[in-house]
C-alpha cells in the first residue's frame, strides 16, 4: 500500500495532492494552479467559526460547492438562506449573488468549482483488459 500524499505530485498526465499541502491557515488553497487544472477552475477555502464571505457574483462560470468539512450558510440575492453539512452541495448560476457563512463554532472547509460552457457528457471507458469494480451488489461491469 502506498503512502498517503501530503504534497502535490505530478505524473505523466496526472497530479496528486492534500489541500493541507496546499497552504495553511486560512483562506484559499489554489488546486487549480497547484494541479495544474485546465479545464475547470476549483479552489478549497477554509473559512473560521462565524466569518462570512460577503456577497459575489460571476459574469460566465456556474459554480458547484461541496461542504467538506464544518457547517455553512448559503445566502442567495433573493435572501434566502440555506444550511449545508458536510457533504452537503450548491449549484449557483452566474449572475446570482451568493455569499457564505461558517456557522459552526469550528473550521468549515468547502471546495469550489466553477466553469462555462457544458457538460461533455459520459465518457468515461474502461481500457481493453480491465473490469470495472462492482458496488455493494458485486456486478461487474465493463461499460
Amino acid at each position: 500500500m502506498s503512502d498517503e500524499v501530503r504534497e502535490p505530485i505530478e505524473g505523466d498526465g496526472y497530479a496528486v495532492g492534500n489541500i493541507d499541502g496546499m497552504g495553511e491557515g486560512y483562506g484559499f488553497r489554489k488546486i487549480r494552479r497547484v494541479l495544474d487544472v485546465q479545464e475547470v477552475g476549483v479552489n478549497a477555502i477554509v473559512l473560521p467559526g462565524g466569518i462570512e464571505t460577503g456577497f459575489h457574483f460571476h459574469d460566465e462560470q456556474e459554480e458547484l460547492y461541496f461542504v467538506h468539512a464544518g457547517r455553512i450558510e448559503f445566502e442567495f440575492g433573493d435572501g434566502k438562506r440555506f444550511v449545508l453539512g458536510a457533504g452537503g452541495v450548491a449549484r449557483v448560476d452566474p449572475a446570482t449573488h451568493r455569499k457564505v457563512r461558517n456557522v459552526g463554532s469550528g473550521d468549515a472547509v468547502y471546495l469550489v468549482v466553477g466553469a462555462k460552457g457544458g457538460y461533455v457528457g459520459r465518457d468515461g471507458r474502461v481500457p481493453p483488459g480491465e473490469e470495472r469494480l462492482a458496488g455493494p451488489h458485486n456486478a461487474a461491469t465493463s461499460s
